[in-house]
Order: structure tokens, then C-alpha cells, then sequence
């Protein structure tokens, strides 16, 4: 009981109730975060890497490998720091290529749910960096899968745009790809701060977010099947690059997080 003969008792709980405060702050703010922005809200995080510690989680993820447009993608161009994932781009000699950077692949394959990446791409042109999903066989990036879900395709050439779509290889025409729903967005400059980008696949539709804001959308008639999720940046002439910006390397394409959220209504 608290009397005036308890000063100390009195004095010890008073010092006490702010660190009481703050671990009911601490507490809350660990609680499992829900898809920003204008997203339906009826999704619960099934999985995510919010890339801490000093090393990339071998147990999630593969290394992109392979030489393709103007650089050879390396692993050791892929580190954790700060948490954020950074993938280096560097003007280096790797075989036929002049420039190197990377990008990782996850082991697990999802399907439909709402997929969600915070980052911000490098300055200067000659960079397509992306967040995407396309099935991954461990050999090559020939895709294997029945759809490509291009979230965020930018090529650093026009820093103020980037584009998204689906590509459905189980709909091929001429043995190419059916392109679905590609639309190019305006932006802020990509490489000056960090954005988040959203993808909502349903078995009948494919949505698109920027910043929680809703762009486009395109049906989901096509084959459709498992993906892994792709964050990459390469060395290309895509979006009309003919070179790339030498005076802004070394660069890198640095991401804060990357997650993926499931249905909560029960499923039929």
C-alpha cells in the first residue's frame, strides 16, 4: 500500500512509468505492417524481407547470374547495409561486358496476393532496375512460368517514368509473349528518394500501385501459375538508352523492403 511513509516505493514508480510508455510504443510498433495506401485491406503479411542485419538471407534468396544487355549480374554486387538491400553498379570488365550489377531472386514462389517493394533507383541513363515476378528454374531467367508481372520496370534514362504490365508467355503469339495492361506512370525523380510500388494479382485481375495510389489495372484473362519475386538492376539499352552515364558510377539501387501479403477472407 502506498502511504506517505513510502517515499521511495513512490519515487521508483514514478521513475519506472516511462519506460512502461515507451515498451507499449516499442510493442506496437513491431505489429506485422499492413499494404500501404489504397490497397484493399482485407490482406495479412505472409512473408517479407526487410533486409536487416549483414548479410542477404540465403534461406530466401538466389543470386541473378546471368549476362545479359550490357552487364554481367555478380553476387558480390548484392550486400546488406543500413537495412536496405544494395545492388552495386560498377563500369568493370566481366567477359564481352563493360559494366556489372545484380539483383536476387526469391526461392519460394507465390501466387496470388498483393506484393509490395520500397526502393530507389540510380542516376544517370544505361540502368533498368525492376521489381517483378516471373517463375525462375535455377539455370537462366528464360521464363518458365506462364506470366511475367512487371511492377516497376525504370529505366534511369527518364528518371520522372517507369512502366508496368503483364507479359503472359503461356499466351504466346509468334512465340512472343502477350503483352496485357503495359502502361508507362509519371513521376517524381525515381533516383532522389525512395517509393513504394504494389501489385494486387487476383485469378481476375492484375492492379497497380504507386506510392498506395492506384495507376492501372488489366484483366486476368490468361494462363496463369506460381512466381518468384525478381529485384534486379542491369546495364541496358531498354526505354531508348544508347550509353550509359559513366560520371555517375559507381551507383547502386538500394531496397528498403520487399513483402507479400495473402488473402484474409476464407477461401471457397
Amino acid at each position: 500500500m502506498l502511504t506517505q511513509n513510502n517515499p521511495r516505493l513512490i519515487v521508483a514508480l514514478l521513475l519506472l512509468l516511462p519506460s512502461l510508455a515507451f515498451t507499449q510504443r516499442a510493442t506496437a510498433s513491431t505489429a506485422p505492417p499492413a499494404p500501404f495506401g489504397d490497397v484493399v485491406q482485407n490482406y495479412t503479411l505472409s512473408w517479407s524481407d526487410e533486409f536487416t542485419g549483414s548479410t542477404l538471407n540465403a534461406d530466401q534468396w538466389s543470386y541473378r547470374t546471368d549476362q545479359k544487355m550490357w552487364s554481367a549480374q555478380l553476387p558480390q554486387n548484392v550486400s546488406i547495409a543500413d537495412g536496405k538491400l544494395i545492388i552495386a553498379l560498377k563500369k568493370e570488365r566481366v567477359g564481352k561486358e563493360s559494366y556489372t550489377s545484380g539483383g536476387i531472386i526469391s526461392k519460394r514462389t507465390f501466387e496470388y496476393g498483393y506484393y509490395e517493394a520500397r526502393f530507389k533507383v540510380p542516376p544517370g541513363s544505361g540502368w533498368h532496375t525492376s521489381f517483378w515476378t516471373m517463375a525462375y528454374n535455377d539455370k537462366d531467367t528464360t521464363p518458365v512460368a506462364t506470366q511475367e508481372i512487371d511492377i516497376c520496370e525504370q529505366d534511369s534514362i527518364k528518371a520522372t517514368h517507369y512502366s508496368s504490365g503483364v507479359n503472359a508467355w503461356g499466351d504466346r503469339v509468334n512465340g512472343k509473349a502477350k503483352s496485357l495492361g503495359r502502361q508507362s506512370v509519371k513521376t517524381p525523380d525515381l533516383s532522389a528518394d525512395f517509393h513504394v510500388w504494389g501489385c494486387e494479382f487476383t485469378p481476375t485481375s492484375v492492379k497497380f500501385f504507386f506510392d498506395g495510389k492506384l495507376t492501372h489495372e488489366t484483366g486476368g484473362q490468361f494462363k496463369q501459375g506460381p512466381q518468384n519475386i525478381w529485384l534486379t538492376s542491369i546495364a541496358s539499352r531498354l526505354g531508348h538508352t544508347s550509353f550509359v552515364d559513366d560520371t555517375k558510377l559507381p551507383a547502386t539501387a538500394e531496397f528498403d523492403y520487399v513483402r507479400f501479403f495473402e488473402s484474409a477472407a476464407p477461401k471457397q
